[in-house]
């Protein structure tokens, strides 16, 4: 399920469409919220979901935790009815208690700077504090090359962040295959996971309903 509006704006975000309405992304293009963003009840979604028959479901945007509040009676509701959810969050926002309470894991992509966003926007020290004291909570980083992961190893030794998956940054298969390729020996090195970005794998660009 994914939600509209962020706080950050990564040149690089592979769902532009979710908050850039000036242009500013390395996609060039000015989104209409008018267009992208539908208000719905929380019932009607939560019957949406439930009809699905999953068993998880995973809450991304944009930036979940931006409206975060407004995220507690869906998750009470559809933990209710036995789903797990997990929320994908760029970890700039503390986690709400009762999301905490309601057993959501949290996974955690703080960016780093070559997303272009100033450090002291994309980085919130009390924010990833409280993350990474949640149980179940993973830290993703969006990598380029090997040189990357020194600024990840500064913020998981200054947060105690853990564990750590390191993500190819990429909008092609043959950016992502290329990324990872280089990323590998350094990432095992480290004793950190490495995963790819199967979505753009499979669909590349394409968008779902």
């Amino acid at each position: 399920m994914r939600l509209g509006g962020c706080n950050l704006t990564c040149r690089w975000c592979d769902t532009p469409y979710t908050w850039d309405w000036q242009g500013t992304s390395d996609a060039g293009i000015a989104y209409d919220p008018r267009t992208e963003l539908h208000r719905r009840s929380v019932a009607s979604v939560a019957d949406q979901v439930s009809a699905l028959g999953v068993d998880l479901v995973v809450i991304s945007g944009g930036e979940p935790l931006g409206q975060q509040a407004r995220l507690v009676p869906l998750v009470e509701l559809l933990t209710g009815r036995g789903m797990e959810v997990e929320i994908e969050t760029n970890g700039t926002h503390a986690p709400h208690r009762a999301l905490v309470a309601a057993g959501v894991r949290f996974n955690v992509s703080p960016k780093l700077a070559h997303s272009g966003v100033h450090v002291d926007r994309r980085i919130k020290p009390a924010a990833l504090r409280s993350l990474a004291g949640t149980p179940g909570t993973a830290f993703k980083f969006v990598c380029r090359d090997p040189a990357d992961l020194d600024e990840v190893g500064d913020l998981v030794r200054r947060f105690g962040l853990g564990p750590v998956w390191i993500m190819p940054e990429g909008q092609s298969a043959e950016h992502v295959n290329e990324r990872v390729q280089n990323l590998v020996a350094a990432v095992i090195e480290r004793g950190w996971n490495l995963t790819t970005r199967l979505h753009i794998l499979i669909w590349g660009q394409e968008r779902g309903v």
